[in-house]
């Protein structure tokens, strides 16, 4: 990936972690949409965090996006991936699609992509082949589990956020609880503090070479 690619990258997951929210998301899904009829690749993901993710995954890997026509785009939701499935049948074979949901949302992505006859998927293998992939149980515990609690809490310091960490582990309701869950569930307690840490989680697991399988998957795919 070229220097100005990476920089802009890094502005628009900046830029959206400061948003926040629904903001973020319109913002980037209206972003990608605009790509859509120039694309060579499409990625259909749930929500934000996977495109920062996926994005941070790509320039780690030396790979720029932009230059090989591979939009990624939030679809606002797994329960949206018929909609959008069906939006992009137009474009037909021209453009390779792939995607990512969670575990709780595999039936749903798996549905949507036999209605939209993409292909007839019974099974996770099947909807692998077809380029659409399955995180266990979700991004942040894919991360989590690919630098271990050690290694989110030292980068948790690193960025200045480990006394909040260790006040929120404090609280009467996760006060004894594992660190795993506990790490998962700060995280996702702030949309900004999610979106930040989506690239820096992915960022520091590019650099120890312990990208999580389904985000490196779905690269693969495209």
């Amino acid at each position: 990936m070229t220097t100005t690619g990476r920089a802009d990258a890094c502005t628009v997951a900046a830029t959206d972690g400061r948003l926040g929210g629904n903001a973020a998301s319109i913002r980037a899904t209206t972003r990608a949409l605009a790509k859509i009829e120039s694309a060579a690749a499409v990625v259909l993901v749930e929500g934000i965090t996977d495109q920062i993710a996926l994005d941070a995954a790509a320039a780690g890997r030396g790979r720029d996006l932009q230059a090989e026509r591979v939009v990624i785009v939030p679809i606002g939701g797994a329960h949206a991936i018929g909609r959008f499935l069906t939006g992009l049948a137009p474009l037909g074979t021209r453009v390779r699609l792939a995607g990512l949901c969670d575990l709780l949302e595999e039936e749903v992505f798996r549905r949507a992509l036999v209605a939209a006859g993409v292909g007839a998927p019974q099974t996770r293998a099947e909807m692998t082949r077809l380029g659409f992939h399955v995180c266990v149980k979700d991004l942040e515990d894919e991360l989590i589990r690919a630098l271990g609690t050690a290694g989110v809490e030292a980068l948790l310091e690193a960025q200045g956020d480990l006394r909040s960490f260790r006040s929120f582990q404090s609280q009467p309701a996760w006060r004894g609880q594992q660190p795993q869950p506990q790490l998962w569930r700060f995280l996702r307690s702030s949309s900004r503090r999610n979106l930040r840490y989506a690239r820096l989680l992915v960022e520091e697991a590019v650099r120890r070479d312990a990208l999580p399988r389904p985000l490196d998957a779905v690269l693969s795919a495209v």
